[in-house]
């Protein structure tokens, strides 16, 4: 089953063991451009036998080359990858746009640099990385001696989405390959491509066989499941929404199988009296329109203090009024469209269902007309006020270029107001009040709290969420605590 060494431009295959393979099902789907609805690739859907073939490939490979190799060694492969997608970077950034019809601008500027970067981050932290000795007293006076090793966690299984395929899958691959591991992807069926043109980038710059594998297919009934169910899976991090990441725990608990979950979001921000305006509205407009309001960290709920409420909400309007729907390569693009048509289906019945609570519609709720383009997954940005805080709108994550505005009069009412939800993933604070920002933070229920700004990532610091926006945190140090496996040894002397 196993195809030439490159694979075909014109189909999203499987990479298991270093070759690229069509299922052995022989069952495919289709790649749709949610640009105009037109196909974009062929991808071949991984079967129960396919997938449990990558994961016997990562395992050899995990007790073979791979696990053999000295720390240096890998760290240099580690980093070479780096500049594997580098030198292939209008590919990586062809097959994202195509697969995601996100603007160029934003992925020739964020997907396609941090998903390099983060294999070369995590190889920097694993060269600094040491354990730790403890010096203990014995009863006959010798003492004893303790020291930390620490081991690669095993075959790790990689669940993607969609919203920035490449970017979040090496935030997973690069700290797991790293740390020793092995893993076995399984992007998103919308977003095939990168994650399998990634298995060129390995072979060429020398990654042994079986250390990176792709497994194309969907969630229940197909790769998604297979992988998650697969007891020869070590642990598995997944990024996407709170209720498939409910069946993927399940799937875990079945072995006590480690995760790293992050999940959905309601996301809040506070906008105070004393903020500095201009701040506030140019990080809004971003944290709730950008890559079209796919985005895990967006704003969907904003919450103004009643003085600045009008002048907030009408230049806000204004800013969403300025954003330009259009083709991925148009440098006046801001906005692309959603990632399907299904997508937008769920989307529009949103924008339906705050109608009939009775939202004031601020600007947008339909479907611009895009000429040519009118067979893709096209959406208006969107604004409403007016809704109570128990509206489904305001309680359920849409995931599109869409948000709430609601006016407060106290701290502690928009406080409560912002942490009344069961998700807890992000939110953002603006104001010019030291004090009050440094009062506000810690008390939002959230994984990550900006102040005057959104999406500022220290790769260093804890990234997650709590409540039903995740488990775990990844990052820094707590990526390798998660990827790694920490034993002691105890020597008496």
């Amino acid at each position: 089953m196993a195809s030439p060494e490159k694979s075909d431009n014109h189909d999203a295959m499987n990479f298991v063991n270093g070759e690229y393979r069509i299922g052995k099902s022989g069952k495919k789907f289709n790649n749709i451009s949610p640009v105009n609805g037109s196909l974009i690739s062929i991808v071949h859907e991984a079967s129960e036998d396919d997938v449990d073939d990558a994961v016997k490939a990562a395992r050899a490979a995990l007790t073979g080359s791979w696990g053999t190799m000295q720390l240096a060694e890998r760290l240099k492969l580690v980093t070479a990858i780096v500049g594997g997608i580098q030198a292939r970077f209008n590919d990586f950034l062809d097959a994202e746009v195509a697969d995601t019809g996100k603007p160029v601008s934003l992925a020739s500027h964020l997907d396609i640099p941090r998903g390099a970067a983060n294999f070369e981050v995590f190889a920097d932290m694993m060269k600094n990385h040491h354990d730790e000795c403890f010096r203990m007293p014995t009863p006959d006076g010798t003492g004893a001696l303790n020291y930390t090793v620490t081991k690669p966690k095993g075959v790790i299984g990689i669940i993607c989405p969609w919203n920035l395929p490449l970017l979040l899958m090496t935030w997973k691959a690069g700290p797991a390959l790293a740390c020793g591991n092995t893993v076995v992807v399984k992007p998103s069926e919308e977003t095939p491509s990168t994650a399998a043109l990634l298995g060129e980038v390995m072979n060429d710059v020398g990654v042994p066989p079986g250390v990176y594998n792709v497994v194309q297919g969907m969630g229940p009934g197909s790769a998604g499941e297979f992988l998650t169910k697969h007891p020869g899976v070590d642990a598995i991090t997944f990024t996407g929404e709170t209720r498939t990441g409910e069946a993927i725990l399940q799937n875990a608990a079945v072995g006590v199988r480690d995760v790293s979950f992050e999940l959905g979001g309601k996301n809040p921000a506070i906008v105070f009296a004393d903020c500095d305006m201009d701040k506030a509205i140019e990080g809004t407009i971003r944290s709730a329109f950008a890559n079209c309001g796919q985005v895990c960290l967006g704003t969907e709920r904003i919450y103004v203090e009643r003085p600045i409420f009008e002048k907030f909400v009408g230049r806000l309007k204004a800013g969403a009024e300025d954003l330009i729907c259009g083709a991925p390569e148009d440098s006046t693009t801001s906005l692309g469209p959603l990632i399907s048509k299904e997508h937008q289906a769920k989307v529009l019945s949103y924008y339906a269902l705050a109608k009939k609570e009775g939202a004031t519609v601020v600007t947008g709720g339909g479907v611009p007309e895009m000429n040519e383009m009118n067979e893709g997954a096209w959406i208006e940005p969107t604004i409403w006020t007016g809704l109570s805080e128990n509206s489904a709108v305001l309680r359920e994550e849409i995931f599109g270029p869409c948000c709430h505005i609601t006016p407060f009069d106290t701290e502690e009412e928009a406080i409560s107001m912002a942490n009344d939800t069961p998700y807890g993933l992000a939110c953002s604070i603006w104001t010019e009040d030291l004090t009050r920002a440094h009062r506000v933070g810690p008390q939002m229920a959230v994984g990550i709290c900006w102040i005057n700004s959104w999406f500022l990532r220290d790769l260093r610091t804890p990234f997650g969420g709590s409540k039903q926006s995740g488990i775990g945190r990844e990052g820094g140090t707590y990526s390798m605590e998660f990827y790694t496996e920490l034993s002691n040894v105890c020597v008496k002397l």
